[in-house]
């Protein structure tokens, strides 16, 4: 360790403000061309941290101001604390955001029951199991009743299950990992773009060029925490299909089939006027799916607002 880091060290243990103190003087340095006077850093620095990197020799004098007196040892001795601080990255047990068997086989349940959209048998089946449930439900009231009802219970399960399978703060670590090492990638940068601007050796800016490319290379390899981050958002999801599709499929084969159990009901829609359940609102999309989601979203809303329940992801 040179004599320059070694005052470095012994400064920010000293004072731990004066790190952010030593990032100023550099930035300060590749804006003036490598020199920089009090007034240039008043506002960032106490005069006593100024008097003291004067006294410890880090400042000395220049042509017109302070300039730094080893600059390369100054950079190394930022950059690895820098390096250090990056490493304190938030932990996360990748291992928790694994698939349980259970979790797969709803999964696989979910795209089975999927397959009921294309194949009339599967429709069918599901719907005459569903209907045994719901069948009163629809004979007892009006039909855009009844789908307000699925979309309550729907509503419901849907935001307990993904209060209760998506962990928020393990989220939040993914997206605070991503982003500071977003962040490291930003800085390294900006600091080779200082140094090519102030005329810097090539040997620095080969440095820059390293250290960039490694910042790159753990960039590619944190790649592999997008995919946990997307198993832990859509292993909730898995859950609400398997139990959202069959009612779906249900609705369905009310109002598309033929035979005695087809609803002959319109629905009157705010800015459409008098319409069928099967018609088009919104290009292809039905008017019952619409009228679902319209009450499945407003209800979700509510809901959470009633429990209290934060899906955004956690930083604590």
């Amino acid at each position: 360790m040179t004599r320059t880091a070694e005052k470095i060290d012994a400064l920010v243990r000293e004072d731990g403000d004066f790190e952010d103190a030593l990032e100023t003087i550099r930035q300060q340095a590749d804006e003036n061309g490598g020199e920089i006077e009090w007034g240039d850093v008043r506002d960032d620095l106490t005069s006593g941290q100024w008097g003291r990197l004067i006294e410890k020799g880090v400042l000395v004098d220049g042509d017109t101001g302070f300039a730094i007196a080893d600059r390369d040892a100054y950079d190394d001795a930022l950059d690895s604390d820098e390096e250090r601080a990056g490493d304190d990255l938030p932990e996360i047990d990748t291992e928790a955001s694994k698939w349980s068997r259970w979790d797969k086989m709803a999964g696989l349940a979910s795209v089975l029951f999927m397959v009921g959209y294309w194949f009339d048998s599967v429709r069918n089946t599901v719907g005459g199991v569903i209907n045994i449930f719901l069948g009163p439900l629809e004979a007892a009231m009006p039909f855009y009743t009844v789908i307000l009802a699925i979309a309550m219970i729907t509503g419901l399960y849907s935001t307990l299950l993904q209060a209760n399978l998506m962990n928020m703060e393990r989220m939040g670590k993914y997206q605070a990992r991503m982003k500071a090492m977003q962040d490291k990638r930003s800085d390294v940068q900006e600091r080779k773009k200082a140094a090519e601007e102030r005329g810097a050796s090539e040997a620095e800016l080969e440095k820059y060029e390293n250290e960039l490319e490694r910042v790159q290379e753990e960039q590619m390899e944190a790649m592999t925490d997008n995919l946990g981050m997307f198993k832990e958002q859509f292993r909730p999801m898995v859950w609400i299909m398997l139990f959202t599709i069959p009612l779906f499929l249900w609705m369905y084969w009310k109002i598309h089939s033929v035979g005695p159990q087809t609803v002959d009901e319109t629905i009157v829609m705010p800015m459409v006027g008098e319409i069928d359940w099967s018609d088009g609102v919104l290009g292809p999309i039905r008017a019952w799916i619409v009228w679902y989601f319209l009450c499945s979203m407003g209800f979700i809303q509510l809901l959470r607002k009633a429990l209290n329940i934060d899906m955004s992801p956690s930083t604590s």
